[in-house]
């Protein structure tokens, strides 16, 4: 197949079609399970994306769900077989937020809040360097640097010439206050900071100290939205040991009614624009 294939988008529409012919067939997961002597909690990954899944796999599901169509076998076989193969992030090894990684990929639009730190996609290499030092202390010096290959890499998705990825993100103001590396870093991150949100597909707003308590205060999340209609849209929710993707139609718009929030709360552009270049300042002195 095409290099260009998404394994993590593959595994996740093969995950909707399989849950959607369970849906059909009336069955639930834990008779799914029972019937082909697994645990109800392999169904469930290979339903929602989160586990690759195999020819095998389908092949067993298809025959409990007695689809008689050959083609729809096959296709789904295709999409299991495409599933597998590996995205370019897996050159770096063990990334343990890769499949967020996969869903960024392939996503047309990223809503971002940020509470603490200039998010990802916005960082310089030495802020990155910085931040990865400063969060992950035992990590080696080769880890470090792989991680923070792996963010520069992800940020083609907004440079690209061709179809780049829509951002917008709300910082918080102690995002631009917290000193992140020294001070140098810092002005060069917020310069680069205003130099990207004047790009037309990239927006930054900043939620000002003064605005109070918000629905942000809970913490960091992200909305990824699809071209294809068929990929429902992702809340990402990013912990120490684990992270949550929710899928859910309310859950999704329950935090896009707080994005919407916490956008009317923030500062305008070009007023966000000049609180990030008087924090620039600040860090020249």
């Amino acid at each position: 197949m095409a290099s260009n294939v998404n394994p993590t988008v593959r595994r996740r529409r093969l995950g909707q079609e399989l849950r959607r012919l369970r849906e059909l067939k009336g069955m639930t997961a834990e008779e799914v399970a029972e019937r082909l002597l697994v645990s109800q909690s392999k169904i469930s990954r290979l339903e929602n994306g989160r586990r690759s899944i195999s020819q095998r796999d389908v092949r067993d599901l298809c025959g409990v769900y007695e689809v008689e169509d050959q083609r729809v076998v096959e296709s789904l076989m295709e999409m299991a077989r495409d599933s597998r193969q590996q995205g370019w992030w897996h050159a770096f090894g063990d990334i343990p937020y890769s499949v967020y990684i996969g869903l960024e990929t392939d996503a047309e639009s990223l809503r971002v809040y940020e509470p603490q730190l200039v998010t990802g996609l916005l960082q310089t290499r030495a802020y990155a360097e910085a931040l990865v030092q400063g969060a992950l202390p035992e990590t080696s010096a080769a880890d470090i640097e792989k991680r923070v290959q792996v963010r520069m890499r992800r940020q083609e998705r907004i440079t690209a010439e061709n179809n780049p990825l829509r951002l917008w993100v709300v910082l918080d103001e102690a995002a631009l206050r917290r000193l992140v590396g020294n001070r140098l870093v810092m002005r060069e991150q917020l310069e680069y900071l205003i130099e990207m949100s004047q790009r037309p597909h990239i927006t930054v707003q900043v939620l000002p100290f003064e605005c109070g308590a918000h629905p942000g205060v809970t913490g960091q999340y992200a909305i990824l939205e699809f071209a294809d209609t068929a990929d429902s849209s992702v809340v990402y929710l990013e912990g120490v040991t684990s992270d949550l993707y929710l899928e859910k139609a309310h859950d999704v718009q329950k935090y896009a009614v707080m994005y919407e929030h916490l956008r009317a709360q923030s500062l305008n552009v070009e007023q966000s624009r000049q609180i990030i270049a008087d924090a620039a300042k600040e860090y020249a002195r």
